[in-house]
């Protein structure tokens, strides 16, 4: 049986400003256009998402109880060697970081996942140098 594979559009850039909006749901809408499900040509087995350019990391909003309570862990596989993080210290060390490991845990884990996250770009300033590319702004709200 054969299946007919739609020929992949050249993807787009959009900008997102993260300044003020929450993590989760700001992630939410980068893991969608990240894989593209809001092309009417959306295929899951196949990369047609849009490059997405994220300004003003630095800058998103937590709760005072989120930024001392909520804990990232890293462990090496040796015993004793498990790393954690606060969000605080997070935010402080690489908001850019944070970002791409939120966006990372929404995208299916699959092969295309290494080259959606390399078309996240992400800055903790209001500057990007993708301003050739004209990015379309887009709410968050």
């Amino acid at each position: 049986m054969r299946t007919s594979t739609l020929p992949v559009s050249a993807p787009s850039w959009v900008l997102f400003d993260a300044e003020g909006q929450s993590l989760g749901r700001m992630s939410t809408r980068i893991a969608h256009y990240l894989r593209g499900k809001q092309r009417s040509s959306f295929s899951p087995h196949q990369l047609c998402g849009d490059h997405v350019v994220v300004i003003n990391a630095s800058k998103l909003a937590f709760t005072q109880k989120k930024l001392t309570q909520k804990t990232y862990k890293k462990h090496s596989g040796y015993m004793g060697h498990l790393k954690v993080r606060t969000l605080e210290n997070m935010m402080e060390k690489s908001p850019e970081k944070l970002v791409n490991i939120t966006v990372k845990g929404m995208l299916p884990a699959n092969r295309l996942r290494p080259e959606m996250l390399k078309r996240l770009h992400v800055f903790t300033g209001a500057e990007h140098p993708y301003a050739a590319q004209q990015p379309t702004p887009l709410p968050l709200s």
